[in-house]
């Protein structure tokens, strides 16, 4: 049920994109439990002025206008341990397989209840039972 928002620069290639992506959606299933198809994204490609970051720096880690933001809102309850390798595993793997700086690979999770949800019909489809 998460629904990923990720912010990149316009000048992303389209391979990036999808390197991002699929980091994404890999850690959510293996290391988020999250069920396979679970896929929701939205990509948003950014001019440089639309993208703002400290450029002097944030808790010892240094920006460029490389930066990808990856916000993920799913339901509540996963562990600070399982929280640590979903950020581990998606920094690693857009490294490794996009060539992007692990600084510049930022992630926030938004916790949810399950009620927050409707797939679609205007139904809350993990409803209370």
């Amino acid at each position: 049920m998460p629904l990923a928002r990720i912010d990149i620069s316009k000048d992303a290639s389209n391979e990036l994109i999808r390197i991002v992506s699929e980091a994404v959606y890999r850690a959510m299933v293996e290391v988020a439990n999250v069920p396979a198809h679970d896929k929701f994204q939205v990509i948003n490609r950014h001019a440089a002025d639309e993208m703002i970051y400290p450029q002097e720096g944030y808790l010892g880690l240094n920006y460029t206008p490389g930066l990808i933001m990856i916000q993920v809102t799913w339901v509540s309850g996963r562990s600070t341990d399982v929280k640590k390798k979903f950020y581990r595993q998606i920094a690693d793997e857009i490294h490794e397989k996009g060539g992007v700086r692990k600084q510049d690979v930022w992630i926030n999770l938004v916790d949810t209840a399950r009620e927050d949800w409707s797939f679609g019909n205007g139904e809350m489809q993990y409803a209370p039972k």
